[in-house]
């Protein structure tokens, strides 16, 4: 398993479908995950710290847990069939739950939960990024930093 990180999220054009990125922490492959509108309105407010009015899922998901004494220690994508990305959520009394990616990652920007991806995943359908290209990343770092939650539809 490689430590990834989120890099943001944005609309891929001209499908207009959502897409979070990740990256290795330690290593130059990115990870795109095509994702729903209401998932990427939920990582883009875990990202600028936004706090709706009231709870969203994921909010709401994060303090049952730790209303249980519970913390979410791991997210880790674990595998690809036929487009459809894994993933488990790993808790510190040692249950394992399985989870799209999308809600994962959600959760563990709330929780602080590290984010894991598996070799297999990573060399399916990991992007290697030279650093000579990371100027392209910066890009869409600048690209994230324009938009808001709202861009990606309404945050039901």
């Amino acid at each position: 398993m490689k430590q990834m990180e989120v890099v943001g999220v944005r609309v891929e054009m001209p499908s207009n479908q959502p897409i979070v990125l990740l990256k290795e922490t330690e290593g130059d492959r990115y990870l795109p995950i095509w994702i729903g509108a209401v998932e990427a309105t939920a990582i883009a407010f875990a990202q600028q710290g936004v706090l709706p009015a009231r709870p969203l899922t994921h909010d709401l998901f994060r303090d049952v847990l730790e209303a249980l004494s519970v913390q979410l220690r791991t997210v880790n994508i674990t595998a690809l069939r036929e487009g459809i990305f894994f993933a488990d959520l790993v808790f510190s009394n040692g249950v394992e739950v399985s989870a799209r990616p999308s809600d994962s990652i959600a959760l563990a920007l709330r929780t602080g939960a590290t984010i894991f991806a598996s070799e297999d995943v990573l060399e399916e359908a990991g992007v290697a990024i030279p650093d000579e290209q990371e100027d392209e990343v910066e890009k869409f770092r600048e690209f994230l930093d324009t938009i808001s939650p709202e861009d990606f539809g309404r945050a039901g």
